[in-house]
């Protein structure tokens, strides 16, 4: 995908804004997405988290602020953003919306490097956030459950995989979302043969991506008959839960960031959403010993029931099996940065379909 180019960011007129925050010294992109880039700025009184916000939303970034200081009140772990001298957290710089935020030494850890016990505590932590949001968030801004879903995305972050809506708050469409149409599927399949197919010069991934394709096509002739309904309810979740969202300091999780997702969905079906990529192994499975007892601690911590974790369960389910969005990148968008995870994403809906019943037990038992 053609890169639009990137100018530095104002360092200097975004540091005039703040109480002695000392001289800048560098500043060092580290992280790029569809909806922010991410700088580490060092000056002479430390170190600071620098977000450029891309879309430019300020109504929709105060709000994330508001809700992060809220929830590091009530013990969640994040960093919010450094307050200026006018006590504001946004900094509208030309065009372009930037957030200071304290620099938070810590790394990622993904479900291969947690004990069951450690994803217990995984669990519970998802548990804490929805159940603070709940807390935290007026009545009067709970916006009502997004249109139907943009079916390009997936992970979300860091520059891994495109964002499922254009907004973070206030969807536009009134009417809760509606699960893939797998009419519409095959459509999509057909036109990603054709590309796959077409690829010159023709490597090992375009050979795999037109297995996969034929492959899905059978399963969703298969299933087309399970299409679930849209979901009854939702409430606040952070919207894009993940390990590169996660940081650890040794076993302690310290900061979840980019709240850029934040917005009101079916809780459940993010819990689902976020085991299926911390518990996804390389071979396209899914450790359900930790994916059980990590959904064990959620359901305890916000009073899920068994239904509501099934039904949950078949909502991603078949979002997995009518998602293409590395297929899109590559061969739509012309983006190969997600090439890496195709493998492992395109056997999980196989493996999943194969296993439905034992994932739907680990997630409810």
């Amino acid at each position: 995908m053609p890169r639009s180019s990137v100018s530095a960011p104002p360092v200097g007129a975004l540091l005039r804004r703040y109480e002695d925050p000392g001289e800048p010294l560098s500043c060092e992109r580290v992280t790029e997405g569809l909806l922010n880039r991410g700088y580490r700025l060092s000056t002479t009184r430390g170190a600071y988290f620098l977000k450029h916000h891309l879309d430019g939303d300020r109504e929709a970034i105060v709000r994330q602020h508001r809700a992060t200081e809220r929830l590091q009140a009530l013990g969640v772990p994040v960093a919010p953003p450094v307050a200026d001298a006018r006590g504001e957290t946004v900094a509208v710089i030309g065009d372009s919306c930037y957030a200071l935020h304290p620099w938070v030494d810590g790394r990622h850890r993904d479900g291969s490097h947690l004990s069951t016990c450690q994803s217990r505590r995984l669990g519970s932590l998802l548990g804490l956030v929805h159940t603070a949001l709940e807390q935290v968030m007026h009545r009067a801004e709970r916006p009502a459950i997004p249109g139907p879903r943009a079916r390009a995305g997936e992970a979300g972050s860091r520059g891994r995989a495109p964002r499922r809506y254009t907004r973070q708050y206030a969807p536009q469409h009134a009417r809760p979302y509606d699960s893939a149409d797998p009419t519409e599927t095959f459509t999509l399949i057909d036109e990603l043969l054709g590309l796959a197919r077409g690829s010159r010069p023709h490597d090992t991934f375009d050979t795999l991506a037109e297995h996969r394709l034929l492959e899905r096509r059978a399963l969703l002739e298969l299933y087309a008959d399970r299409r679930p309904p849209p979901p009854r309810a939702g409430g606040w979740v952070h919207g894009d839960f993940h390990p590169l969202n996660l940081l650890y300091r040794g076993t302690e999780p310290v900061a979840i960031v980019d709240w850029d997702r934040l917005g009101v969905q079916p809780r459940a079906e993010e819990a689902v959403r976020a085991a299926v990529i911390f518990f996804l192994r390389p071979a396209g499975v899914l450790e359900l010993p930790k994916v059980r007892a990590y959904a064990r601690a959620y359901r305890r911590a916000v009073g899920a029931d068994a239904a509501e974790m099934a039904a949950a369960v078949h909502r991603v389910w078949w979002e997995r099996l009518n998602d293409f969005w590395i297929l899109r990148w590559r061969y739509q968008l012309r983006d190969r940065r997600a090439d890496p995870q195709f493998a492992a994403v395109s056997a999980l809906a196989v493996w999943w379909t194969r296993e439905y019943e034992a994932v739907r037990e680990a997630f409810t038992a």
